[in-house]
């Protein structure tokens, strides 16, 4: 898979910068984010490097299709599946995308106001 040789997540990705990795498959990673905004804040990304969703091509769909199935499995595993969660992509920066590769938010473990930010 493609990566980015400066790109944070790639690093993640490869070993590089240490995670508190809580799910993987051939696709994805998922890790617990550093700056969380609930009691459960875990970001999925693709191991292939796609910086914002702008950027997915038509071959991709699978490949992003799979981190939704990844953040079902870990909002089961986390225990919020029932009582809800969110999962959210940001694109670009005037949407609050700090880092250019991908990732899905999965946010839960206490009650989410709507309209986010």
């Amino acid at each position: 898979m493609t990566s980015n040789s400066d790109c944070l997540f790639c690093k993640i990705v490869a070993g590089d910068i240490p995670a508190d990795v809580v799910y993987e498959s051939d696709t994805a990673v998922a890790f617990r984010d550093i700056n969380p905004q609930a009691p459960t804040h875990v970001l999925v990304i693709p191991r292939k490097h796609i910086a914002t969703l702008n950027d997915i091509e038509e071959s991709d769909e699978a490949l992003v299709g799979s981190l939704y199935s990844a953040a079902r499995e870990i909002a089961a595993a986390e225990g919020i599946a029932e009582a809800g969660y969110r999962a959210v992509m940001n694109c670009n920066a005037a949407a609050g995308q700090t880092v250019f590769h991908i990732h899905l938010h999965v946010l839960g473990g206490r009650s989410l106001k709507w309209p986010p930010g």
